[in-house]
This record gives C-alpha cells, sequence and structure tokens, in this order.
C-alpha cells in the first residue's frame, strides 16, 4: 500500500499514522516505544515516524488479516468440551513464549493456542471457542478494548473467561475502562506471578466474558 505524501523529507506524524492505521494516537506511540514503527525526532522535539516502517506494517497486517495463521500452519480444530481451550491473542513473541510456558507449567491440561495478530485471534475464538481468552490491551492493527467488547457482548463467547494483558500502568488504562470492568488485568511486569493465579481462580471459579 502507497501512503499518501505528506512532508518532504517523506516521513508521518504520530497524527498522521494514527489516521492511516485508524488506531488512537496514544497507539502509534506506544507501538514506537515497542519498535513496531521506526521513529525519530525533529529538534522541536516533535515525532516523525518512518514510512517505510509503517507501509511494512500495513503489509504484515494485510497478510494477517486475509485467513493466514500466524505460524503458517493450518487453522486448529477445537477439542472435545471437556477439555480446556486456551486462545492467547499477543504480539509479542517474548510474551507469547513466557505466558505459554507458564500455561504449560502449571496447567499441563490445557490446550493452549497463541495468534499474534487480532483479526486472526478473533477468527481463531470463534472457530475455537476457548474455555479462556488472554489478550493483550495493545495489538498491532486493532484496539485491543474494541476487541474484547466485541468479545465480551457477542453470544458465542457467553462461557468463555477473559484475562488482559498490559505493559500501560494503571494510569494509562482510562481510555480502555470502558471494556474492562470486571475483567481480571494482569500487568507484564507481574506476569510470572499473577497470571497463573488468575487463570486458576477463573477455571475454578467460572464467570462469562459476557457484559
Amino acid at each position: 500500500m502507497n501512503l499518501p505524501v505528506n512532508s518532504p523529507d517523506d516521513d508521518c506524524s504520530t497524527r498522521d499514522v494514527a489516521r492511516i492505521l485508524g488506531l488512537a494516537i496514544r497507539s502509534v506511540q506506544l507501538m514506537v516505544d515497542r519498535g513496531e514503527l521506526s521513529a525519530w525526532k525533529t529538534a522541536g522535539g516533535h515525532r516523525r515516524i518512518s514510512r517505510a516502517s509503517v507501509e511494512t506494517f500495513l503489509q504484515r497486517r494485510q497478510e494477517g488479516a486475509v485467513d493466514k495463521r500466524p505460524d503458517d500452519r493450518p487453522a486448529p480444530k477445537a477439542s472435545s468440551s471437556d477439555t480446556v481451550r486456551v486462545l492467547l491473542i499477543e504480539d509479542s513473541k517474548h510474551y507469547q513464549k513466557l505466558a505459554s510456558m507458564l500455561l504449560r507449567n502449571d496447567f499441563p491440561a490445557f490446550v493452549v493456542f497463541v495468534a499474534d495478530v487480532g483479526f486472526a485471534g478473533l477468527a481463531m475464538a470463534g472457530q475455537l471457542q476457548p474455555t479462556l481468552l488472554i489478550v493483550d490491551i495493545l495489538l498491532p492493527g486493532m484496539d485491543g478494548a474494541t476487541l474484547i467488547s466485541s468479545l465480551r457482548s457477542h453470544m458465542q463467547f457467553a462461557e468463555s473467561r477473559l484475562i488482559v494483558l498490559t505493559s500501560l500502568a494503571e494510569s494509562d488504562l482510562g481510555p480502555y475502562m470502558f471494556a474492562l470492568e470486571g475483567v481480571p488485568i494482569v500487568h507484564k511486569s507481574r506476569i510470572v506471578a499473577d497470571l497463573p493465579r488468575c487463570v486458576r481462580e477463573l477455571t475454578e471459579s467460572p464467570a462469562p466474558v459476557r457484559a
């Protein structure tokens, strides 16, 4: 996808990128902080984002949205009704591995699936109807709060439970709280201690994600 020319130096402002990607400006800033977009600052302190990195991101998002599994394997089949199926929707490879390791160590009977793209995660959730959904509030190309609101309001997921993962501080969660009422939130800085505890509490005392 070719982006419109906005400046002679061929870079974009944070606002430009937010409009192009359909995200909040804060989400774009966090993407830069996580290294998902390349950026630099002008002498006046204004952030400029590499157009090439935006085009690369758009290409990755497009590829992830067209019936393509993140690991290029065929889409999984749902297991039997008494199997605890966990779907982790998380774009960071590091936290994918860490969360999966924690789940498999503490809950070896669980079947764990992973999606690193929000759109692919939605498709997998519809197919798997997981017992437990673990979702990062900040996902490339998708507002995590919108994803969570959609999951909580859909009858198909009325029996699923939900945990939110986030690297945001409590003070930065305000814009997302409309979707998070009553949902356990695990901060990534405490994932080792808090994720197994939250999973245990939810699976031992089921609570539907539907609002």
